[in-house]
């Protein structure tokens, strides 16, 4: 044989083998190429040559990054305490006022609408017992950013109630004000300002700060507009917070009260508002 027929014939036999190594090639890479259809990932089935190692389609779907998610939030504590708060922090001339065992439809609405009239948030501790007349009351004073806690079902003497008893007041009020308001409530206070440590660890357990006062208008005891509004605009200071009452009686002089001593607090530099919440 010639040397250039020689030649020849090995070049054409080293192009067959190229081609038939590309050829396999080319059926293993087809076992991994996925499409998207409307019943989910479809694997094609390998072309003809060597086996090619089965794929789940899953192995395809792109899987969440989980380090770039926002992290879990901690469960929320409330931590138990032994005496309630007379005051609140805050900056400056800060106040806050509170009204309890409402709400009444005779009162509640003329306090709403002077808050109303001067932009002024105020917190009502209602009775459960009271809400289930007044949810429309509720209602507008979660439109209104007014701050509803929790003031038992009853009004009960809670040093004088089992612990069963202290938690069904406490726990029904708030199942009614979520209900009413919608939000349970984050704050409570004793009737009377009777406080014990099965209420502070049942309130706790229930997601509930406790709240008392610094300043007693005394409004319950009819002393006059002129009394009430006295005592408030004599005991204003920063971190004060009011106790009058928009419901229990004839609370006509609160109402009245309130348009006289709101002004001036105002005019003297006071910012009445709602505290806020610190978790544990």
């Amino acid at each position: 044989m010639k040397k250039d027929q020689l030649l020849t014939r090995l070049l054409t036999r080293r192009r067959a083998l190229i081609a038939g190594a590309g050829a396999v090639g080319a059926a293993a890479t087809a076992g991994v190429i996925t499409t998207v259809s409307g019943d989910g990932p479809v694997t094609s089935a390998p072309a003809a040559g060597p086996r090619a190692r089965p794929v789940k389609p899953s192995a395809y779907r792109l899987q969440p990054e989980t380090g770039y998610g926002p992290p879990r939030a901690a469960p929320r504590r409330t931590l138990v305490r032994r005496e309630a708060p007379l005051k609140v922090s805050g900056r400056g001339r800060t106040m806050v006022l509170t009204f309890d065992d409402g709400p009444d439809p005779r009162f509640t609405p003329d306090i709403l609408d002077t808050l109303a009239e001067y932009d002024v948030r105020a917190m009502f501790f209602v009775c459960g017992e009271m809400v289930a007349g007044g949810r429309k009351l509720l209602a507008r004073m979660a439109d209104e950013g007014h701050v509803v806690g929790n003031h038992t079902w009853s009004h009960p003497l809670l040093t004088r109630l089992t612990r069963r008893r202290i938690r069904s007041e406490m726990e029904r009020t708030s199942d009614v004000i979520e209900d009413a308001y919608g939000e349970r409530p984050e704050w409570f206070r004793a009737p009377y300002g009777a406080w014990n440590r099965a209420a502070f660890q049942i309130g706790a357990e229930l997601g509930m700060e406790p709240l008392g006062w610094t300043v007693d208008t005394l409004d319950w005891t009819t002393p006059g507009v002129r009394s009430i509004a006295n005592r408030v605009e004599h005991g204003a200071a920063p971190g004060v917070v009011v106790l009058s009452h928009d419901a229990g009686g004839d609370r006509s002089q609160s109402v009245r009260a309130l348009r006289r001593y709101l002004p001036e607090l105002l005019d003297s530099g006071y910012h009445v508002t709602v505290p806020r919440r610190h978790y544990a």
